[in-house]
């Protein structure tokens, strides 16, 4: 006999291709991962996985599994998402999703007035810059970069356009001078991210290639890229809203401007629950009030300025 509980294992395995990884993502123990893949290749009598380049892949008969597993999955998901949709009440958890940059700092703040209005509502918020399964319920809501993706069933809405420029600190400018042309850049040290990134340093300018004298700093996280340019390391891309916390910062190139919509996006069944629906529709209202502050960098309505010591201003009614 199957278990049903070692389906969810077969597919950590194939997606993480490691027992040790496929434990993290499940929150169970390594060696409790390989016996029980081991006890259900005995009782189907086949290999699921075979090592292939240090990591473990499906084999032939691995790959009919996984995709019967999947399956099962997104039924078992299906059944989830009805039950949260048919729930009318006004308690219970919601989950939102952001990467760091879409919204680590703002997040909080734009759910604390829901959070007092709902008092029975649990408030969730899951930083992680790589895409929530909405379909998996692995989030309710996302704040999601470019587009509401490529899963079916999503309903996505555009509620700003983030806004970025170059940025520098003031004394490294003393020292190596501020850049007039984008050709000038060739002579100034770059931060740069070291993953696939929404506001990545351009290769080109008007047709012609950008390329630093060398690259002072890389980081995989907006905060890190924006201490680094405050840090004096050299000159940055940086969203216009992150900038202005950073009082000794100064943007650089002012010409030049970059920029990527942000969406709110929801699974459609799910959609349909009272304290989901009530979450987005919160969340919607919260960026239209703070869209200068997303797309140019002004005040927040919501978090005030931490720069200059100013206190949270309360939301206009």
């Amino acid at each position: 006999m199957i278990e049903w509980s070692d389906l969810p294992i077969v597919i950590g395995i194939a997606e993480a291709g490691s027992y040790t990884q496929a434990a993290r993502i499940l929150g169970i123990s390594q060696p409790t991962v390989g016996r029980r893949i081991q006890a259900l290749e005995a009782r189907l009598g086949a290999p699921i996985f075979e090592r292939e380049d240090g990591n473990l892949s499906p084999t032939a008969f691995g790959l009919v599994v996984l995709e019967h597993a999947r399956r099962m999955q997104d039924e078992a998901a299906a059944i989830a998402r009805a039950a949260v949709s048919q729930d009318t009440s006004l308690s219970g958890p919601v989950v939102v999703t952001a990467s760091e940059g879409a919204g680590a700092d703002w997040l909080p703040h734009a759910l604390r007035p829901f959070s007092d209005d709902h008092p029975n509502i649990e408030i969730v918020i899951n930083i992680d810059n790589t895409s929530a399964n909405l379909a998996q319920r692995q989030a309710d809501i996302a704040l999601r970069w470019g587009g509401p993706g490529d899963q079916q069933s999503l309903i996505g809405r555009r509620v700003a356009t983030v806004k970025a420029g170059f940025y520098a600190e003031r004394t490294y400018l003393d020292a190596h001078g501020r850049p007039a042309h984008a050709r000038d850049l060739s002579g100034h040290s770059a931060i740069r991210w070291n993953i696939n990134a929404p506001f990545a340093w351009p290769g080109t300018i008007d047709g012609l290639p950008v390329v630093p004298s060398r690259t002072a700093m890389e980081a995989n996280s907006p905060n890190a890229v924006m201490a680094g340019i405050a840090a004096g390391y050299g000159i940055g891309v940086a969203t216009h809203r992150m900038a202005r916390y950073r009082p000794n910062v100064e943007r650089v190139l002012p010409s030049w401007e970059t920029s990527l919509d942000l969406w709110l996006v929801v699974h459609e069944d799910v959609r349909r629950s009272a304290r989901i629906r009530a979450a987005f529709d919160h969340l919607v209202e919260m960026v239209d009030r703070d869209r200068a502050y997303f797309e140019d960098g002004k005040p927040s309505s919501l978090i005030g300025d931490v720069a200059v010591g100013t206190r949270r201003q309360p939301i206009p009614a």
